[in-house]
């Protein structure tokens, strides 16, 4: 099984995650903001990762730091179950429908970080969740997983849709991008490493 288990302790969070990418998709979320626990449990349940996340932060000041630092470990946690990347497809895309909102999400597991986050939601607000801490906590994961990551809203009208669709579609590409290809014998790069 290709798992990791990452913490990371500071004067704004505590977190302990497991991430395993080969699993069925069940999860055990606690950041202390539901919609975002709802967010992580689509990103689990749709892309097949088990996923265990226990976060205690700041939410006096407000969910930033929650939120950020929990993408800063499930990126490292990423990294850390792909491994040396050996036999994966590298890439992943999908374009994933939820009512009105349609989002689309690109993944290179190339080891280069880059975020290209094009989504403007309606509201400032989703369930508790600052609608501008959905983009801190992609440039964080691409950033700490080395992933080059591109997501686009291509339509929407509701912000909760929107911001599900997101994640769903992130978690979609992402099973593509991990999931082995038995043609690839070692790396799918010309350069002999990721």
């Amino acid at each position: 099984m290709r798992k990791a288990e990452v913490s990371r302790k500071t004067k704004e969070t505590d977190i302990r995650l497991v991430l395993n990418l080969d699993g069925k998709g069940e999860s055990d979320i606690s950041t202390g903001i539901g919609f975002f626990d709802h967010m992580l449990e689509g990103f689990s349940r749709h892309g097949f990762f088990d996923l265990k996340c226990h976060v205690q932060g700041d939410l006096h000041v407000d969910g930033h730091h929650t939120v950020e630092d929990t993408g800063i470990v499930l990126g490292k946690a990423i990294a850390e179950a792909a491994g040396g990347k050996k036999g994966i497809r590298r890439y992943g895309f999908f374009i994933l429908p939820m009512d009105d909102a349609l989002a689309m999400c690109a993944v290179d597991l190339c080891g280069r970080p880059f975020l290209n986050f094009d989504c403007r939601f309606p509201a400032a607000q989703a369930g508790g969740l600052d609608t501008e801490l959905v983009r801190e906590f992609f440039y964080a994961v691409s950033y700490s997983a080395g992933m080059n990551l591109h997501i686009k809203m291509l339509d929407g009208q509701n912000t909760h849709h929107m911001i599900e669709a997101s994640f769903k579609a992130f978690a979609k590409a992402l099973d593509q991008a991990v999931g082995m290809e038995p043609r690839v014998e070692d790396v799918l790069s010309t350069k002999g490493c990721l």
